[in-house]
């Protein structure tokens, strides 16, 4: 099977009702960006914080993977496929695909405020002020702020070189270190983006599908993947 790594970003999730901040001035979900996912925010305001991943949280337990995630999971059929993505959600995984990287962290799971590799699994549950990790420590969201590191970069820039074609999809292509992994790809190898407003243009190796995701994965699971059978 041919090697396809997916690139996605919030647009993916959009069309399953979650919103975006970059969509909306600066606001996320009527909270000021830095003041709900910045490190500094944290330090400031933790229970601000807690608050609005626990409402975040319980927003995910409400929607479900759209069309688009359940095309990437059939897609598995005839591809070998490992999803990157940036959205901290778990609609991927509901739908049914079975290798994702998490470049930004997981909404369903929280991990230690003094050991980055102490996480664990909370599914849609609160955390309240005062919880705590094994070590002693505050439990925090496992989601990566503006103002940390992404610790996933390195495995996902990995994936991108191996890949016999590269798939983006709601995803801006102008936030790094994400927006980066693009320039891992191989030279010899399709890039297919799926955007309805493509910052990029296409050109012989780019390909543009210039729609949201659950239409552009359609078409492209119609006009390009079947070619890619064996």
């Amino acid at each position: 099977m041919k090697h396809l790594v997916v690139l996605t970003g919030a647009g993916m999730s959009a069309e399953s009702g979650i919103r975006t901040f970059r969509d909306h001035d600066g606001l996320w979900e009527n909270y000021p960006v830095q003041e709900v996912a910045s490190i500094e925010g944290w330090y400031k305001n933790p229970e601000l914080m807690l608050r609005f991943y626990n409402e975040r949280r319980l927003q995910l337990r409400d929607v479900s993977p759209n069309e688009g995630h359940k095309t990437l999971a059939r897609l598995e059929n005839i591809f070998n496929i490992q999803i990157i993505t940036q959205n901290i959600d778990d609609l991927h995984e509901r739908a049914g695909s079975n290798h994702v990287l998490h470049l930004h962290g997981e909404l369903t799971k929280a991990r230690s405020e003094k050991n980055d590799n102490l996480i664990v699994d909370i599914g849609y549950n609160p955390i309240r002020p005062g919880d705590k990790a094994s070590d002693g420590a505050r439990l925090r969201p496992h989601i990566v702020w503006f103002g940390e590191a992404v610790p996933n970069i390195g495995p996902a820039a990995q994936m991108v070189e191996k890949a016999d074609m590269l798939l983006i999809i709601g995803t801006s292509l102008v936030v790094y270190p994400a927006a980066g992994l693009i320039h891992y790809a191989r030279p010899d190898i399709p890039v297919y983006l799926v955007d309805p407003h493509p910052a990029i243009t296409s050109n012989n190796k780019i390909h543009i599908i210039a729609d949201k995701a659950v239409a552009g994965l359609t078409r492209f699971e119609e006009i390009i993947a079947k070619s890619y059978q064996e």
